[in-house]
């Protein structure tokens, strides 16, 4: 409630009192505010009340987008989800970043990651060229994939996963959980690759890495050779070189960091994050995709249809290019 209003609601509880003997014009300028602002509030009640019946129901709508699969999101993420119900919700991000505000909803927010861990490639002459340049988005869907390892802590232990990205439309592709570090789970992802995508590879699909031992590996530098893949490294220590891949791996941590702390096998870690893996690949629209999901844009991308309804903007692209004109 604003300042002035909340003033005019003391006013009007004094003088409804029993036995009241000071005068409106008299509190008002004790109050300092203006007698007729005083008769316009007291007179506009039912506009109040609409307002705020209206503000409770666009809440409503806000708060079954922020819990869309049991994720939180942010007012962006709120903005895109709306878009995607059926019938589609339009709501501006200022009325929902108020409405949240004045129902206590808070977004979360993203910490920094006090101990990033930087690759230490072991220094062999299998180290490849960084042909990417970080032009991650220069050559459309599945010319730029990017694969990189994180941990996730679990039970006293780690457990690792292995990550290939498409760099143009965010999309996961393939992915390995494992209770080791071993080499076998890094090769697994690219098999699943090669088998769930391979007819939308060819010989000029680049997998860029950083250069870990890994992606140093005899084993790897053969599988994505007899594949027909072009390899491209990051430079030593630099992890801005595969920069969309460190970013996923820290929104997808602090995404699920509540459901992994209460797994209690290796099991329930791998339902957790096969579960926020279809989640992001289907639901979790990003607004330099145009406001749709990784799959959502691939499938615009291969077909040029906008998948939201008629009247809904779409950003502009993340190219720097106007967007497609309005389906």
């Amino acid at each position: 409630m604003d300042k002035p209003n909340a003033k005019y609601e003391i006013i009007h509880e004094i003088v409804s009192q029993e036995g009241n003997l000071q005068n409106i014009s008299e509190l008002c300028e004790i109050a300092g505010v203006s007698r007729s602002g005083y008769y316009y509030w007291l007179h506009s009640s039912d506009k109040r009340s609409e307002k705020e019946a209206r503000d409770q129901a666009d809440f409503e709508l806000i708060l079954q987008a922020y819990q869309f699969r049991g994720y939180d999101k942010g007012i962006r993420g709120i903005h895109m989800r709306l878009l995607h119900m059926n019938p589609p919700v339009i709501m501006n991000t200022k009325k929902i970043q108020r409405l949240m505000h004045k129902y206590r909803l808070v977004c979360p927010i993203r910490k920094a990651n006090p101990y990033r861990r930087m690759a230490k490639a072991i220094k062999t002459d299998a180290i490849a060229d960084n042909l990417l340049q970080r032009q991650f988005k220069e050559y459309g869907p599945r010319k730029v994939l990017l694969t990189d390892i994180t941990y996730i802590p679990c039970c006293g232990v780690f457990f690792y996963l292995s990550v290939i990205k498409d760099a143009y439309t965010m999309q996961i592709l393939a992915y390995v959980l494992s209770e080791s570090l071993e080499l076998d789970f890094v090769l697994e992802t690219v098999n699943i690759l090669i088998e769930s995508h391979g007819a939308t590879l060819d010989d000029e699909t680049l997998i860029h890495s950083d250069q870990g031992c890994h992606y140093t590996s005899n084993a790897f530098i053969r599988k994505l050779k007899d594949a027909s893949f072009v390899q491209s490294m990051s430079r030593k220590g630099n992890c801005w070189d595969n920069a969309p891949q460190e970013s996923f791996f820290g929104h997808m941590k602090d995404e699920i960091a509540a459901l992994i702390a209460g797994c209690d096998t290796y099991e329930q870690v791998q339902a957790v994050v096969a579960d926020w893996m279809d989640y992001y690949n289907k639901d979790r629209y990003q607004w330099d995709l145009e406001k749709l999901s990784p799959r959502e844009y691939y499938c615009y991308r291969q077909t040029g249809v906008y998948p939201l309804k008629p009247g809904i903007s779409k950003k502009r692209n993340s190219q720097g290019s106007a967007p497609d004109p309005e389906v």
